[in-house]
């Protein structure tokens, strides 16, 4: 699994007209992020516009791929280009990414098999 976290600029004049149309988004979008295997899927807004988004998926690559290539994707994205500041294409496929420099999970289950490494170090078998 992989987590996938990014940003993108939303025009600050722009943030109330953005937030009503995610609310809710349309069920066929949601369809289409499902199918293109994106789960625990998230955005965040913070000041001035800036917004993050946070998504697992198995296969990034084939997401982004699916995505790409779905009618329904690119109709919703091309109505949500206008909100987005210094972007070059598609919302979906030309947000910033962000590089993951901590997971609790992750370093939780590292350390708990650090500790059991060392605790049958020097055991005789």
């Amino acid at each position: 699994m992989t987590r996938v976290a990014f940003e993108l600029q939303i025009a600050p004049e722009r943030v109330d007209e953005y937030v009503r149309r995610h609310s809710p988004v349309r069920a066929d979008m949601l369809a289409e992020i499902a199918a293109a295997g994106r789960r625990n899927y998230s955005l965040f807004l913070g000041a001035d516009g800036r917004l993050f988004g946070y998504y697992e998926t198995d296969d990034d690559a084939a997401a982004q791929a699916y995505l790409a290539a779905s009618p329904v994707a690119a109709a919703w994205e091309a109505s949500m280009a206008e909100f987005f500041v210094g972007l070059d294409g598609r919302p979906d496929q030309a947000a910033t990414p962000l590089t993951e420099v901590f997971h609790l999970h992750d370093q939780l289950t590292a350390a708990a098999a650090s500790t059991t490494d060392t605790d049958t170090e020097g055991t005789a078998s």
